[in-house]
């Protein structure tokens, strides 16, 4: 790294920081893999959610043309997982313990949203539950239900 670059901030205090200021970007333009994908956070109505904006890789199948599981299942991990550093005190990113994805209708080749619930929170382990849509909120198209590690024992 050079002199003239600046050196990325540790993901502890990056979190602290997107927490104050709220520019969800920051996190989310942070990691390679939400990039990659579209996955964003935004304040929408007064509400925390996620977007996967739309893009032809993420088409699983051609035909219909429908959104890949893969990507449907990255969402709804992904919004768990920013749920809980966004709405938490962890300062590590949560591990998956299980996870469950129900696959309701097939997405369409358009943005999807995705808004996280967390159910239940010990000191060490969260339980969250995900819902991901397209045109109607009351109409998902995949959900999930996800067990995390917060913390090493």
């Amino acid at each position: 790294m050079s002199a003239m670059t600046p050196s990325p901030l540790p993901l502890a205090d990056l979190v602290r920081t997107v927490r104050q200021s709220r520019e969800y970007h920051r996190l989310t333009d942070a990691i390679p893999y939400t990039r990659f994908m579209g996955i964003g956070v935004e304040n929408l109505a007064g509400e925390m959610l996620c977007r996967m904006r739309y893009a032809p890789h993420l088409i699983g199948n051609s035909i219909l043309p429908a959104l890949h599981g893969g990507a449907l299942g990255a969402l709804l991990e992904s919004s768990a997982i920013f749920e809980l550093l966004l709405q938490t005190d962890t300062g590590r990113v949560p591990k998956v313990i299980s996870s469950t994805v129900d696959f309701l209708r097939s997405g369409k080749a358009q943005d999807t949203f995705a808004r996280a619930f967390i159910t239940r929170q010990g000191r060490r382990v969260a339980n969250v539950r995900v819902e991901a849509w397209q045109d109607d909120r009351t109409r998902p198209i995949a959900s999930s239900h996800a067990l995390f590690l917060l913390s090493e024992p």
